[in-house]
């Protein structure tokens, strides 16, 4: 058997170990770009192939490198067929930033181990309800404007970027839901605007770990072309399927969600299972 040895310093793989975080980049990168969730396949992954004694700071910010290229290429696709309302993006996407700001200086303090229980149930209830209601996202039909829409943009953006400082995974499909259920969007009209609020807790996350140093460039660069491109290839496939097919992709990503959360839960409640 050949001994794959470190590619290099600067980035601490072998190449088999390469191979597969760059499928899994792809991956997650379609999966970000039609309803949100990648981060449930490149973060494990980068876990898992990453070895060990690199400090978990590189592991995050290397997989926020990957998934703000892939966001932004997926945006680009969706931008350029999806109209979507300023008055409404903006404050969205101010309280992704703020909530994702809180969330990260809060993360530190609280354990996280309380939050994934809570977090469990609500997907378990996200899921059971958008299941029960095949009807929900199909139609772009919203039911807000103006003051109302913009303070109801705002909020989400709040809570969802909480969570996505707190704690993270899902944090698109989270976006998506929201905005559909308390806005009346459509899955499709609904998953471009999740894109770019998604976009700015990216942002965020970078510049902190960019400021401390903690991003392997080399490896989230190459995982990045990965994501570009399944982002685009699933940014394309939404666009060109609609709401009914970001709908079943949504429940097959809870469906995942539930049993990453509940596996989590299960280890970090039960020592035995550990």
């Amino acid at each position: 058997m050949p001994d794959f040895a470190p590619l290099a310093d600067w980035l601490p793989v072998t190449a088999p170990v390469l191979a597969m975080l760059i499928v899994a980049a792809g991956f997650a990168g379609w999966i970000d770009a039609v309803v949100g969730g990648g981060g449930l396949i490149q973060l494990p992954a980068l876990v898992i192939g990453v070895p060990k004694d690199v400090a978990t700071p590189f592991v995050l910010g290397t997989n926020k490198i990957s998934s703000f290229a892939g966001t932004l290429s997926a945006s680009w696709v969706y931008l350029k067929r999806i109209k979507v309302e300023l008055a409404l993006l903006v404050p969205l996407v101010i309280g992704a930033f703020l909530g994702s700001a809180v969330g990260a200086s809060l993360s530190r303090y609280l354990p996280r181990e309380w939050l994934t229980p809570v977090v469990l149930v609500a997907v378990v209830g996200v899921g059971a309800y958008v299941f029960t209601k095949p009807k929900l996202g199909l139609h772009h039909k919203p039911q807000h404007t103006g003051r109302a829409a913009g303070v109801r943009a705002a909020v989400i953006g709040l809570i969802v970027g909480l969570y996505d400082g707190l704690l993270g995974p899902g944090t698109g499909s989270f976006f998506v839901i929201l905005i559909v259920v308390v806005l009346g969007y459509g899955f499709l009209q609904a998953s471009v605007n999740a894109k770019i609020a998604n976009l700015t807790t990216n942002v965020a996350a970078i510049g902190v770990y960019g400021i401390h140093g903690e991003l392997l460039l080399v490896l989230g660069g190459l995982m990045a072309l990965a994501n570009i491109t399944g982002g685009i290839i699933g940014a394309h496939m939404a666009v060109a399927n609609g709401n009914a097919f970001i709908r079943r992709v949504f429940l097959v990503v809870t469906a995942i969600l539930v049993v990453k959360l509940g596996y989590d839960t299960v280890v970090e409640f039960l020592p035995s299972a550990r």
